[in-house]
């Protein structure tokens, strides 16, 4: 079995700080203390072979037997990383609005074929959150309807097409964030809406999606549901990310915390990543600052190092987290003409959504 440093630090995603891998970044890597990297706007360079090299750094530098989470944000609209050529997708809801399964099937694999060719293996979508409260400053247009079953058929195929493309798929926020009215960056939302409210909406969406074929993992709410877990989060409740997830819902896939440098966690980030992995999650977001991350993995080997329990918590999540990884390893494409004609390829159904949408929804 690996190191302790080891079984914990694979547990960790991490931010970069810039486009290139700094020399505590690649060691991170290297020692296996990291099991992938999360990329945001700031590590995007102007063309894409230059972002093709940072994530084929990334690969290159961890252990050959360690594939690496390679995971971008983009859903479209607000929430996308990478700029044109990449598709720009519009966001989710006018897609939504459609209410075509095999187009958004065929946008999404379109999508995958893309972040693949640049070596990333996993999208942090589709949103299946349901919009159900127009002042909500986080959600909005990112949800694909305002009702479960639309969002649970239409994100469920968003999924269908990430797979076919070959990227992994991530349902977020679980179970829901979209009927708060605080943003989780920013402080700690609460949703009072009673357990058959919630079950009639929020986890409706996420019970059908939890079997769904595609959904290879799914991402906690920083958000107290007073129904289900008056006293913590989602990210650190057992009560929401196992009972309800695992036991009840049947989820098999990978969890993801959210970033836990978000300021709905009021508590210090190793406290966080112990609490956030004992309530049931595997794999923990630590997206901007390294000592935060650092932190994280020294709390996590310390808990595992005095209890039994908590290291066979983490030997599952190992477990779930690597069965994933490795069925998409990373394949960053170097040739700049190849990974030009993938982009290319994406023109005609970019088109067609184009026509879609200004001939209205369906």
């Amino acid at each position: 079995m690996r190191s302790l440093s080891v079984l914990c630090g694979q547990m960790l995603v991490v931010g970069l700080a810039g486009r290139e891998l700094e020399p505590q970044e690649r060691r991170s890597l290297a020692s296996g203390e990291r099991g992938g990297v999360v990329l945001f706007r700031r590590n995007i360079a102007p063309t894409m072979h230059e972002v093709a090299t940072l994530v084929g750094a990334v690969r290159d530098a961890c252990p050959a037997d360690l594939p690496p989470v390679l995971a971008v944000d983009q859903e479209g609209g607000r929430v996308m990383r990478l700029g044109p050529p990449a598709m720009q997708l519009p966001p989710m809801r006018r897609l939504g609005d459609l209410d075509d399964e095999d187009l958004i099937r065929r946008v999404a694999e379109a999508q995958a074929r893309e972040l693949a060719a640049l070596g990333f293996t996993l999208s942090f979508a589709p949103v299946a959150d349901i919009h159900t409260r127009d002042e909500n400053p986080i959600i909005g247009d990112r949800a694909f309807a305002t009702t479960p079953d639309r969002v649970a058929r239409l994100a469920g195929a968003f999924a269908d097409g990430l797979k076919r493309g070959g990227i992994l798929s991530c349902a977020k926020h679980f179970p829901g964030h979209g009927d708060t009215t605080v943003d989780s960056h920013l402080a700690l939302p609460h949703v009072d809406r009673d357990r058959a409210g919630l079950e009639r909406l929020e986890i409706a969406a996420f019970r059908a999606l939890a079997r769904h074929r595609a959904i290879d993992s799914m991402m906690t709410a920083h958000v107290v549901y007073a129904a289900l877990d008056a006293a913590r989060p989602a990210t650190l409740s057992h009560a929401i990310c196992t009972d309800l997830l695992r036991t009840e819902l049947g989820f098999g896939g990978v969890l993801f915390s959210d970033d836990l440098e978000m300021k709905a966690l009021t508590m210090p980030t190793g406290e966080a990543a112990v609490a956030a992995v004992t309530a049931g999650c595997d794999v923990l977001l630590v997206c901007s600052r390294a000592d935060l991350a650092a932190e994280a993995h020294e709390a996590l080997v310390r808990e595992a190092d005095k209890s039994p329990a908590f290291k066979t918590r983490c030997e599952e999540a190992w477990a779930r987290a690597m069965a994933m990884r490795t069925r998409v390893p990373p394949a960053p494409r170097t040739d700049e003409a190849a990974l030009s004609r993938v982009f290319e390829a994406s023109g005609p159904v970019m088109a067609e959504l184009a026509v879609r949408m200004a001939t209205g929804a369906s």
